[in-house]
């Protein structure tokens, strides 16, 4: 019953505590542990256990049966429960920023910062599930009425990456749980734990078996891509990982949501506010230590202006604060391992062998504990496919200038990837401006500004960068499938067999 319903979630006044972190028993799971490091220090600071097929199996019944009722209730009951689930993570907070912080190394303001929008979000989907908009029910046909459904899905998997552990799963759980479905959650490996505390939080205030997370390596994906209960796979994470999940899913004629790497151009042209752009393209290259796919990696500057923005970039660079993430006077925090910071700095060190390549500052690995790297310019002449540096996601803070001459050329370079996820323009020139948010082949332009997101707005790529929406109704849209249900008022003969008297 709808009473018996309200009693498996609680109420916005009831406040929730949610532990530091959740023991290994209160998981459930069965798969042997993995430690879990801290990337500041390199010590381990959890032993988390993996799922199990059995894990998965179990979790994936528990959603079928949570998600027949979930789906069945109305947006004002899912929005209510999605407020509580909001006001959970309120209440805890700065534990969830801690968490996040010292498991993925970001600095605890900017860990603050994305527990914030993580909130908001759900909070967004609470409200926007209660106003959706759809076709006019009308008479497409003679003496037949016609009306749209949007239905969930059912159970979705989620697959998200260990640059934004928290914000990645809440982009997919918010409006997943919005449109009615249930989820399965696979996080990271290197980043399980607010994706532990989310679902400690999601087992407070929802139906037991809506939302579950399973953490574990590529075996726990390739089962969650397998199970004949999943309707629907959402991924955030490499391209190259995104193509292998939708020619798996594609097999199953399963749907996919698809959000991959990039390689975003910065484009500064001779009308620019310099010292602006300049500030911005320090923090927009480095944020997250680069491990962004939206990071500003392809700095195209007007060569009227280049010399003026390179020194102001350096500047800044120069001035961006590398250490511990616990700290709010550090701007920069660690890679997430070693391996990864090995495979940045051998980037690093191929584009030192090229003598059209220049290393304005950084490229050396940061001594000591911990996986730091430096935040490193690199200055290249000559065509930008010639440049390994200019065309392949680092994923780390690496970023490269260069300079163009003329509008049409700029536009060319910046098209030239098969990647499209964003893009920004800088100019004082309102024509210029639309022409180019026009041009550029990418799902988000910025113009005069790179990185802000907003849970109104949509966020996701073009070509190799992916398809679906994160954010906005779309992204509501996304996760759900359309139901056309016509209603014959008086029948009409324009079936042409059998005839009316046969």
């Amino acid at each position: 019953s709808e009473m018996a319903f309200r009693k498996v979630f609680r109420t916005l006044s009831t406040r929730i505590t949610l532990p530091l972190l959740p023991s290994a028993e209160s998981t459930g799971l069965r798969g042997p542990s993995q430690s879990i490091l801290n990337p500041a220090t390199g010590q381990a600071i959890y032993a988390c256990p993996s799922a199990t097929q059995e894990d998965i199996n179990d979790a994936l019944a528990a959603a079928q049966s949570a998600q027949e009722l979930w789906g069945s209730r109305t947006p004002a009951l899912r929005s209510e429960a999605l407020f509580a689930l909001a006001e959970c993570v309120s209440d805890n907070k700065e534990t969830f920023a801690s968490v996040e912080s010292t498991n993925s190394g970001k600095p605890i303001s900017i860990a603050r910062a994305e527990v914030g929008f993580c909130i908001d979000n759900i909070k967004y989907f609470a409200s926007i599930i209660r106003r959706q908009d759809g076709a006019a029910a009308s008479e497409y046909m003679e003496g037949c009425t016609s009306v749209l459904r949007r239905e969930p899905l059912g159970v979705l998997a989620a697959i998200v990456p260990f640059n934004y552990p928290l914000m990645m799963a809440v982009w997919k759980i918010a409006p997943a749980l919005a449109a009615g479905n249930a989820i399965a959650l696979k996080p990271a490996p290197e980043t399980p734990l607010t994706a532990l505390l989310l679902a400690a939080a999601c087992r407070a205030v929802l139906p037991p078996g809506l939302v579950s997370v399973l953490p574990g390596g590529v075996e726990v994906g390739r089962h969650l891509l397998e199970a004949p209960a999943v309707r629907m796979v959402a991924f955030t994470g490499s391209t190259a990982t995104g193509r292998a999940i939708a020619a798996a899913a594609g097999a199953a004629c399963k749907r996919v949501h698809l959000e991959l790497g990039g390689k975003a151009p910065f484009i500064v042209h001779d009308d620019a506010d310099l010292p602006r752009a300049a500030r911005v393209a320090a923090y927009a290259s480095f944020i997250n230590s680069g491990q962004d796919c939206t990071a500003a990696t392809r700095l195209y500057v007007h060569r009227s202006r280049a010399e003026e923005f390179v020194a102001r970039l350096l500047k800044y660079t120069r001035n961006i604060v590398v250490g511990d993430p616990a700290s709010s006077a550090t701007h920069m925090g660690p890679l997430i391992s070693a391996a990864h910071r090995t495979k940045v700095h051998q980037f690093v060190e191929r584009a030192k062998q090229d003598p059209r390549v220049n290393v304005l500052c950084g490229g050396t690995p940061i001594s000591g504990p911990g996986f730091f790297y430096p935040p490193t310019v690199l200055r290249v002449s000559g065509p930008d496919s010639s440049h390994e540096c200019m065309t392949t996601e680092i994923f780390g803070p690496v970023t490269v200038v260069t300079e163009f001459d003329s509008d049409e050329e700029v536009l060319t370079r910046a098209n030239a990837l098969p990647y499209g996820l964003a893009a920004s323009v800088w100019t004082t020139n309102l024509h210029r401006a639309l022409h180019f948010t026009r041009r550029l082949a990418s799902g988000v332009v910025w113009v005069n500004d790179h990185s802000p997101c907003v849970s109104e707005m949509p966020h996701g790529g073009y070509n190799l960068s992916g398809f679906g929406k994160d954010l906005s109704p779309q992204s509501l849209d996304d996760f759900t499938q359309t139901k056309h249900v016509m209603f014959v008022e008086r029948h009409t003969d324009w079936h042409p067999f059998p005839p009316a008297d046969f």
